[in-house]
């Protein structure tokens, strides 16, 4: 169950950060880790493909130093989505800190 839960804020994590541009897999399994995740690919990039499927992300391949990397981004329907999130953990976050009692 709390994999389950972690999982849904990684698809925010890679939601938000889809939306202030590019990025790709490894770059985001080192911010992720920075925020106290651990995530190897094989968790990883099965959500952004799943992800790419669902319209909340699109993809395309570029190629860095010889190799062809896939980068995403956050399609207006995922931009759409982010923002709804957005309003349920402000309230969420504030239930759990007392804030609306």
């Amino acid at each position: 169950m709390i994999r389950k839960l972690f999982l849904g804020f990684v698809r925010l994590h890679v939601l938000y950060h889809a939306s202030r541009g590019e990025i790709y897999g490894k770059w985001m399994i080192e911010e992720l880790a920075r925020h106290g995740y651990s995530l190897s690919p094989g968790t990883l990039y099965p959500i952004l493909h799943e992800m790419e499927r669902e319209g909340l992300l699109e993809s395309r391949k570029v190629v860095v130093d010889g190799k062809i990397r896939r980068v995403y981004r956050a399609t207006e329907k995922g931009v759409k989505i982010l923002e709804e999130a957005k309003d349920r953990v402000e309230e969420l976050f504030r239930e759990m800190v007392g804030e609306n009692e």
